[in-house]
Formats: C-alpha cells, structure tokens, sequence
C-alpha cells in the first residue's frame, strides 16, 4: 500500500490527523478548484474502512444520476492511487465497493430517492464514513439533518464529510450555515495553490493566471473558493466572527437601537459599538423575538442596558415609546424623513466593515447578509431596498442616527 502522504494534498495533512484522533464529527470542506477536497475525503474513506474492520460508507449525491461521473470515480481513483485494487471489488449494479477481507462495503445513493437511503442495512457494524459531495445542491440544513438522522446510527463514532465549492452569494444556506461556530464541527478552506504543481499540470496553472488577469472576481470565486457576493446583494461589507468579552469590554461608542414588532413582525433590539477612526461597525447583541408585550420587552432590554443608555426607537409608534419611558427606560424616536430610508441604508454600505457575531446576533448576520435590492419582471434589480426581512437593520440605522448628523453637518 502506498503511503497516504504520497497521494494526499498537504494542505489536508492536519485535517486528516483530526479524522484519524475522531477530534470531530462534521468535517465541512470547502474551497476553489483543483483543491483536491474531493480527493482527499476518497483517500479517507478507503484508509479509514480498511483500518476499521466495522465500518462503511455511505457516499451521497443530491441527485443520484450524478454519481457515477464523479463520486464512484472518484473512490476508483482513490483505490488505484493507494496500490489496494487487489483487496475492493467493484459492483456497477447498485453502485458499490467491497472490501474483500472483510465484506466492508462502500454505497452510492442520491437523495432524490430518500427510500434507498432509510433501506440501508449492514450485516455488521455501521456506516461510520459519511460524504456529501456538493453539497450545496441539497436543500439546507433540514434536509441534511435529516438524511443524518437516517445514517448515523449503530455506532458511537462518525466521521461526517461535505465538500462544496461555495457559491457566490453570502445569502446561499451553506454560506449562512458555516458563519455558525458549532460543537463537533471543523471548517476547512483549501485551494489550488496548496497543490503540487504537477498534481493539476501545467496548463490549470495557466487558466487560473488567464482568469485572474481577464476578471478577478471570477477568479476568486471559481479558483479561489471566495464567496464574493451575488447580483443585488445590499451589503457586501458584512464580515461574520466570534466578538469576544475583551473586545465589548473595550468599546466605547455603544448604541441601542429598537424596531417594533408583535404578532407577526418580530421586535427587534440591538446594541452595537461604532469606530469612527476605522469606518467600522460591531453589533454583538440583539433580541428578536415575536409576540413580546412592551413590558416584557422593556424587562429585557432593562438586563441588557442596566447602565439606562438612550434607546432609540422606531418613532411610528409613539405610545409603545411611552411605555418603555413608563418602565424606566431612556426610549426616543428616531427622527424620519424623506429617503431616510435609502440614507440610513447608504450609510452602513459605506462602513469598512458591519462585524456581526453570528452567535449572540444570528437573526442579525441573516437578514444583512440576505438582503437584496427589489428584483424586477426579467431576473434584474430596480435599485430599490424592500420593506421586508429588515427588523435588525431597521433597528441599527435608529440606533445611529446621531452619526449620520455629524456625516450631514460635515
């Protein structure tokens, strides 16, 4: 057999000790062309399955017509690559690989036909190797916790594998999912560049130079892996990270801002620091939630804001500004006028950075990341900014009205 390293990327050395020590479950992978993410994860499952007597794997498609031309060659591949062709055995007819030692097996299954997938049965042990390919052409999280569900049973270790070039745009489910730090879960960008040049040859090399040269954005999107933001998108400043205590305690230029909401729409308050010097914005706190009473909502924002700071209010309702003020908070209204709207949106595009913590804000992170310009009759955009999934941004234009005066006197 030859040694994994020969036939391995570099880049995914450190990735496969993790898989080797168990240190996680979810193995997402994601990157630009020519990375050899997908090459990796077939090494992975043929070492793991024949080092691990009872142990499978499962390998998955969104749609099942696509795995021949890609997964089943890519373990082929994988088996060729390491000098083990003797020990599997190659079965077209389901798709499948055996392990001949032992009876081990490796399936094929696409997700367009999920009673194949709730029909799995091993004679024994369990499908510990798990991979998703492209799988930013499933669904979302939903139906990938879903097909989980179904799998991962039997054992008491899995090694879980979703490989993906990420699309353009922030708003894409796998783009939002990854910006949420998760328990058991590892994040692994990898490119081209990380690849022995021989591995890809000469002439990959010179495609992706062609493209950097002709059209940089296509080029950090489709060798690099970048998520660059799609058509329409309003903000392509948003910058999603862990916002920690050190940096709260720091801050100095703190603003609370509220959107109103009941029934249907959703309240929503955020508090956030604003650095003027650096044209950067931080938001590190919200509440959004529906069907809060204004006093049930002024008893949250009161153990949040305990040093009583102004909160500035959505002015349209000037009775529920009255009541905060009732139970002891500092509310006023947000001063409206003509295009406010449009300038209170102008101005956050103009910040070097929005940085969301997308733990203590996840309703904040979504909405400015999927916002988007009204969309017209024939797939274009009309310039406009929709009334609509926008409580959190509401609530932060309110809440730094006083920094656009001083961009105004200026």
């Amino acid at each position: 057999m030859i040694r994994l390293q020969e036939v391995m990327a570099p880049s995914f050395f450190s990735v496969h000790q993790q898989v080797k020590a168990g240190a996680y479950t979810h193995f997402w992978l994601k990157g630009g062309r020519g990375s050899c993410k997908s090459s990796f994860v077939s090494l992975e499952l043929i070492v793991g399955i024949m080092r691990e007597r009872q142990t499978h794997g499962v390998v998955l498609r969104k749609v099942g017509a696509h795995l021949k031309n890609s997964v089943v060659e890519q373990i082929r591949w994988a088996i060729a690559m390491l000098g083990v062709e003797q020990y599997w055995e190659e079965k077209m007819s389901e798709p499948a690989f055996f392990y001949r030692p032992t009876g081990q097996k490796i399936l094929f299954r696409g997700a367009d036909n999920p009673q194949k997938l709730k029909s799995l049965k091993f004679p024994k042990g369990y499908a510990k190797w798990i991979w998703y390919e492209e799988v930013d052409e499933f669904s979302g999280m939903d139906e990938i916790r879903s097909l989980n569900q179904t799998l991962m049973r039997g054992g008491d270790k899995f090694a879980v594998f979703y490989t993906f070039n990420p699309p353009k745009g922030r708003e894409s489910w796998v783009n939002r999912e990854l910006v949420k730090p998760e328990e058991g879960r590892l994040v692994h960008h990898s490119t081209y560049l990380e690849v022995p040049r021989n591995w890809l040859g000469e002439q990959f090399f010179l495609e992706a130079a062609r493209w950097k040269e002709k059209d940089e954005m296509v080029y950090r999107h489709e060798y690099l892996g970048e998520v660059t933001g799609s058509r329409g998108q309003v903000f392509t400043n948003v910058v999603t990270r862990e916002i920690s205590a050190e940096e709260i305690a720091s801050f100095w230029n703190i603003s609370r801002g509220l959107d109103w909401g009941y029934a249907v729409d959703p309240l929503h308050y955020t508090v956030n620091h604003y650095d003027r010097k650096k044209r950067k914005l931080y938001i590190f706190f919200e509440i959004h939630q529906a069907g809060l009473s204004n006093r049930q909502a002024a008893e949250m924002v009161k153990e949040e804001n305990k040093e009583r700071g102004v909160v500035i209010c959505d002015s349209a309702e000037p009775k529920s500004i009255g009541e905060f003020c009732g139970y002891g908070i500092a509310a006023i209204g947000a001063r409206k006028g003509p295009r406010s709207v449009e300038y209170g949106i102008r101005w956050l595009q103009d910040m070097e950075e929005i940085v969301i913590d997308p733990v203590r804000c996840p309703k904040t992170a979504e909405e400015f990341l999927g916002y988007h310009l009204e969309s017209d009759q024939n797939g274009g955009f009309l310039g406009r900014f929709p009334d609509k999934d926008n409580h959190a941004i509401d609530a932060v234009r309110y809440s730094r009205q006083f920094d656009m005066d001083l961009v105004k006197v200026r």
